[in-house]
């Protein structure tokens, strides 16, 4: 697969649940983090973007659960993303270090919302374009 981003982070404590794994809601928060990162090196602001009235959000979300993390393991999460019509689809997986056994595998279609309405974003379009799978 042709990753284009990838963040290293951490599992910490309050993120696990009683058997000792992290609960299964805290990866939609690294994959959430992994794609904002992925734009704020991008020189992408959300806060610019909703000032300029475009709001990206998510409209579907998926994600395969492969092997659990625990308290203190280490992880890598990565990206590559791709156009469909006016979706902006981001293919990522998580995986645990150091022997990179796959955690998830997630894919999240994000659209934008301008001036309030659904439409296509030029500006991520331009942004994006060098990004793009086929």
């Amino acid at each position: 697969m042709k990753y284009i981003f990838e963040l290293q982070m951490k599992v910490r404590d309050y993120e696990c649940d009683l058997q000792g794994i992290v609960n299964n809601a805290n990866y939609q928060h690294y994959i959430e983090h992994t794609r904002h990162e992925f734009l704020s090196s991008l020189g992408v602001s959300f806060a610019r973007l909703h000032d300029e009235g475009i709001d990206p959000v998510v409209a579907r979300l998926n994600m395969a659960f492969k092997t659990p993390l625990k308290s203190g393991d280490e992880f890598i999460s990565k990206l590559y993303i791709k156009k469909e019509g006016i979706k902006y689809v981001f293919y990522q997986d998580i995986f645990r270090l150091p022997d990179m056994k796959p955690v998830i595998k997630a894919t999240v279609e994000t659209v934008c919302v301008i001036n309030g309405r659904l439409g296509d974003s030029e500006t991520f379009n331009t942004i994006f374009s060098p990004y793009f799978s086929e």
